[in-house]
C-alpha cells in the first residue's frame, strides 16, 4: 500500500508539472510571452474599428497591419487619464528609436458631441502627430465600444455643456497581424507598456 501511494503521488506531481508546462505554451507549442498587461491572445472581441479619423477619412484596423497598434478610448476634455495615457504612449514611441515607426497609437473619442475633427487633430498633435484619432456618431461610438467591451457614459456637470465622461481606462494592444493581444490598465506605467510592445515587435523579427 505504501509503495502504491508513493507511485500515485509521484504520478500526480509529474502530471501537475506537465500541465504547468503546457500553460506556458502558446499555439504550436511556442512559449507564451510574459506580458505585463492582461494577455488577450485568442480573444474573440476587439476585432475591428470602422470610424473616421481627424481628417475625415474612413479608417479600419486592417490598414495598420505590420505595426503594433495601441487603441485607447477617451475624450479631449478628460482631466487626467487620457492625457497621461497618450503622453506615456508618446514616450514609449520615442524610446523605441527606429522601431517607433512600427508603433501606431489610435485614440477613439467617446465624446463625439464635443470632440470635433479639428479639435481631435490639434489634441493628438500635442502628443505625437503620427497618432490617429477616430470619431463617429453616437451610435457608431456605442457600436465600437461594444465591440471592445468598453464602458462609457456622460456624467452631468453644473451646466449642460460642462459634463464629463466616465469611461474604461485601459489600452488594447494589437500585434502586427492585427490581433488583439494585451489589455493594459491605466496606471501600469510607461515601462510596462514599453515591455509588452517590445515583445510584440520581437515576434516579427
Amino acid at each position: 500500500m505504501h509503495k502504491r501511494f508513493v507511485l500515485k503521488v509521484v504520478a500526480g506531481l509529474v502530471l501537475g508539472l506537465s500541465l504547468s508546462a503546457c500553460d506556458q505554451l502558446g499555439l504550436g507549442g511556442a512559449a507564451k510571452p510574459a506580458f505585463k498587461g492582461v494577455d488577450l491572445t485568442g480573444a474573440e472581441y476587439a476585432s475591428g474599428l470602422n470610424l473616421s479619423d481627424q481628417d475625415g477619412r474612413a479608417r479600419t484596423l486592417a490598414e495598420f497591419k505590420g505595426k503594433v497598434v495601441v487603441v485607447f478610448f477617451g475624450y479631449t476634455q478628460c482631466p487626467d487619464v487620457c492625457p497621461t495615457t497618450l503622453a506615456e504612449l508618446a514616450e514609449v514611441k520615442r524610446s523605441l528609436g527606429a522601431d517607433g515607426d512600427r508603433l501606431q497609437g489610435i485614440f477613439v473619442s467617446v465624446d463625439p458631441e464635443r470632440d470635433t475633427a479639428p479639435l481631435l487633430k490639434a489634441y493628438l498633435a500635442s502628443f505625437d502627430p503620427s497618432f490617429v484619432a477616430l470619431r463617429g456618431t453616437l451610435e457608431q461610438t456605442k457600436a465600437a465600444a461594444k465591440e471592445f467591451k468598453v464602458y462609457f457614459a456622460k456624467v452631468p456637470g453644473k451646466t449642460p455643456e460642462r459634463y464629463t465622461m466616465d469611461h474604461t481606462a485601459a489600452s488594447f494592444i494589437f500585434d502586427t497581424q492585427g490581433r488583439v493581444r494585451v489589455f493594459t490598465r491605466y496606471g501600469s506605467g510607461a515601462q510596462a507598456l514599453a515591455d509588452d510592445i517590445k515583445l510584440l515587435l520581437a515576434e516579427t523579427r
